[in-house]
């Protein structure tokens, strides 16, 4: 089964074309990161407008990658939510003009169960249920237990702010340039994580739920009592060190309620964090760990789309087709039961 994914819930604007979920025939992204840096973050309007410019050379130039034309595409599936309305509407609105013209079922998919079928792009051995996944990135920070691609409990999610909203204004913060991820975790190298040590949200409590506004307020308030003084890799080292270890005392809590599951996946675009990856891993060794094969398919992007409205087609053929014959978005309830 050969579907075109299509994702534009914010500044990125990608296609891509994926053969049975698994298969990566090409991943076009293009990405405005660089224009927003300025701003600190994404201009809605913006991003909108840019999207409409790109969406076109981005569909064209991974169909031509994948060698194939719209003959050979099985499905079109693409991100309906959640996301910038303006971003989504370039999407959608391309996905049903294509699906008209040429007569292309679609797949309405939420952008968080894209992120939670990335692990299978490419990847060599491939991952099994039943699993704890960790979902991480600047829209939303959550902790599933997952026996099948649409079989699953909630476990946690955090209680204000997501993972990587607190690496984008803690950047900010420091003086470093957006997105706040990659910016910490560079100046974190030549840090020292034991000079600041910034609490641990929830470290008392037994629970996968996770919380960052106390963490932001923290770094706030010892900026303005020390003030940066040329030292801003130990603060960007120290804050990053109090991110990965409320994250993982979350999985730590979830293996516990699990004790059966002998693999944990982590995704979104925190997910590529180095320092996070080593944590998990040092922690819950002898469990085998997932993350995707690529940086690329930890940011947004058009495969994870793609391979998330196969694997709903295989298992849930009948909220695969739904979603995009409503007006609104799915909840992710509908995907994950």
């Amino acid at each position: 089964m050969i579907i075109l994914g299509i994702e534009t819930s914010c500044d990125e604007t990608s296609v891509a074309i994926v053969e049975d979920g698994i298969r990566v025939l090409s991943n076009v992204i293009a990405s405005t990161k660089d224009v927003f840096s300025e701003s600190g973050g994404v201009v809605p309007e913006d991003a909108a407008r840019r999207q409409v410019d790109l969406i076109l050379p981005v569909l064209h130039s991974a169909l031509s990658k994948a060698n194939i034309t719209y003959i050979d595409i099985d499905y079109i599936a693409c991100t309906k939510g959640p996301g910038l309305m303006g971003s989504l509407l370039v999407g959608t609105t391309t996905a049903r003009t294509i699906s008209a013209i040429h007569d292309i079922p679609l797949i309405g998919v939420h952008h968080t169960f894209g992120h939670l079928s990335s692990v299978w792009l490419e990847s060599k051995v491939s991952p099994v249920f039943p699993c704890i996944t960790l979902s991480v990135s600047g829209g939303h920070t959550n902790v599933w237990y997952r026996s099948s691609h649409t079989e699953g409990i909630l476990l946690g999610e955090t209680l204000d702010d997501a993972a990587g909203e607190a690496f984008d204004k803690g950047a900010a913060m420091l003086g470093l340039p957006y997105p706040g991820g990659p910016s910490v975790a560079k100046a974190a190298i030549d840090g020292d994580k034991n000079i600041h040590p910034f609490p641990i949200a929830l470290s008392e409590q037994k629970t996968c739920n996770s919380s960052f506004s106390g963490l932001k307020n923290s770094l706030r308030v010892c900026l303005q009592k020390e003030g940066i003084k040329g030292n801003v890799e130990n603060f960007a080292a120290s804050y990053q060190e109090a991110i990965c270890a409320q994250l993982t005392n979350c999985i730590v809590h979830a293996l516990c309620l699990y004790p059966e599951v002998k693999q944990v996946h982590i995704v979104g675009g925190v997910s590529a964090n180095i320092r996070l990856r080593e944590m998990i891993d040092d922690t819950c060794t002898p469990l085998t760990i997932h993350t995707p094969t690529h940086t690329e398919y930890c940011t947004d992007n058009a495969a994870m789309i793609a391979s998330a409205g196969y694997f709903l087609m295989v298992e849930k053929p009948d909220v695969a087709t739904k979603d995009f014959s409503t007006k609104s978005s799915l909840p992710l309830a509908n995907y994950i039961s």
